[in-house]
């Protein structure tokens, strides 16, 4: 295997500078139509609740994970198409996705 074969481009006096590699479009997995909200337990006693199952592409999914945090009043984030929101928010988080016309079920124990 060359030097060639392993190499990615990132510069380039031809092409006037910088080269951006083109990043494929992720695509939300497969899910069976259900809304799951669990509990996860973060290290030092702090939890976070965790909706997967949400059929939306991702910058949906960004706009829907603000707005839920915003109605929770906490903070959280997007991560492989799940929407993580700091805190025992399930309850709040049911009844918002249940008014946006998600089927929702509460996962875990």
């Amino acid at each position: 295997m060359g030097i060639e074969e392993r190499s990615t481009l990132v510069y380039s006096t031809a092409l006037g500078g910088r080269v951006k590699e083109e990043k494929p479009k992720a695509t939300p997995p497969k899910g069976d139509g259900v809304v799951r909200i669990q509990l996860k337990r973060l290290g030092g006693g702090k939890m976070a609740s965790v909706v997967t199952g949400v059929p939306l592409e991702e910058d949906e999914l960004k706009q829907l994970g603000r707005e839920l945090k915003q109605k929770c009043g906490v903070g959280g984030s997007v991560k492989d198409f799940n929407i993580e929101i700091q805190g025992d928010k399930r309850n709040v988080l049911k009844t918002e996705l249940e008014k946006r016309g998600y089927t929702v079920k509460l996962a875990g124990g």
